[in-house]
């Protein structure tokens, strides 16, 4: 009987972490036909116009997150090292091209090269890349994790996954900083040894202060608006968000009556969603949303500690690092605390690469959760 239970217990995958993420999907789709009705009814003559595509993004996510779930894991595992490298280098390979075929023919849409049209599709590879990122970072760990205290161990990380940030970086930094933590994280919390690696992310913090400060350019001035956000005219979006979360109040204004979503915030569905949650639900809703994040993470969490194997488990840690990235980098500079930068709320804010991309990991996590150790 004992027996019986426990092998119940290793097939049924988290259904926790199911609900919290179709809750989440949820909310955010409310909240980004709240916020961008107004401004989709003048612009495209359908108040549903965004939300409609959003909705397209959600049913492929979750088509992606049902097929990997139902993905036959045990399998995966009889035929290894053979077929996990070809998966991880087939989907880094594809991750690299797409990066490729960005800046080399990516149409220029307000100043950056981030989308590839495919047909009536606009698909953004960066989403694709962390997904690349953190699979070849998990295979290397798994592969060798008392390599990571060494030097050599980190060189052999910072190899792969240094090629994909250089086609990234160039048009995109901000993803390219989360892919960063990404790597760093992963390998912090493999590694025996942790000084190689606060020593690289004390210089990448450095780097990236130097090049806000001296680098010129957009970035530079992003530094210069968040010093001074009153008055900087670059800075009129962060302090419309500032305007926004602080007319909220405690419980906000209600549902749909935000003033700053009707063209004060521009885009305002997308990087500055949480200010309009904190001006439409106020800091009780800003706090419910920011509780469901820490959910969602625990769940993970607890998915990663129990996995089958260091590769699963590795891959777990990834999926955290990356939506708790977000979420901070998001939040911290909607409240203005660091400079702007476009990092979308996951699975709250607008986009369709982003939203199906998260789903999918999810049902990677969702699928490792169903092989995980009981007890």
């Amino acid at each position: 009987m004992e027996r019986r239970k426990k092998e119940v217990v290793e097939n049924q995958f988290d259904i926790s972490l199911l609900l919290i993420t179709i809750c989440m999907v949820l909310f955010g789709m409310l909240m980004i036909y709240s916020t961008s009705s107004y401004t989709a009814q003048i612009d495209n003559g359908d108040s549903m116009f965004f939300l409609k595509k959003q909705a397209f993004g959600v049913a492929v996510g979750l088509v992606a997150m049902f097929f990997v779930v139902k993905f036959d894991y045990r399998n995966f595992l009889k035929h290894m090292p053979v077929i996990r490298i070809r998966f991880v280098a087939a989907i880094y390979l594809l991750a690299l091209a797409l990066q490729i075929a960005v800046l080399v023919s990516a149409e220029d849409i307000k100043g950056a090269k981030r989308w590839l049209h495919i047909g009536p599709l606009s698909v953004q590879p960066s989403e694709i890349s962390k997904v690349a990122v953190i699979l070849v970072v998990a295979y290397i760990i798994q592969k060798n994790p008392a390599i990571l205290s060494k030097i050599k161990g980190a060189i052999r990380v910072a190899i792969p996954v240094g090629i994909l940030l250089l086609t990234i970086v160039i048009e995109n930094l901000s993803t390219g900083i989360v892919i960063a933590i990404i790597t760093l994280g992963m390998c912090f919390i493999a590694a025996r040894k942790k000084g190689i690696y606060v020593a690289v992310i004390l210089a990448g913090i450095g780097g990236i202060l130097l090049l806000l400060l001296f680098g010129g350019g957009f970035r530079s001035e992003r530094m210069v608006a968040w010093l001074n956000v009153e008055t900087h005219e670059r800075a009129y979006q962060t302090l419309q968000g500032l305007y926004a979360i602080a007319s909220g109040g405690l419980f906000g204004t209600g549902l749909g009556e935000s003033m700053q979503k009707l063209g004060f915030i521009p885009e305002s569905h997308n990087d500055m969603i949480f200010a309009i949650i904190c001006e439409e639900l106020g800091m009780v809703g800003a706090g419910i949303v920011i509780l469901m994040f820490l959910l969602l993470l625990w769940r993970i969490f607890k998915i990663a500690v129990t996995a089958p194997d260091l590769f699963s488990g590795m891959i777990c840690t990834g999926v955290m690092i990356q939506i708790a990235a977000q979420v901070a980098i998001n939040i911290a500079v909607v409240t203005n605390t660091i400079p702007s930068t476009g990092i979308p709320l996951p699975f709250i804010s607008y986009g369709g690469t982003s939203i199906s991309i998260l789903l999918a990991e999810i049902g990677l996590v969702l699928g490792i959760s169903s092989k995980r150790k009981s007890g």
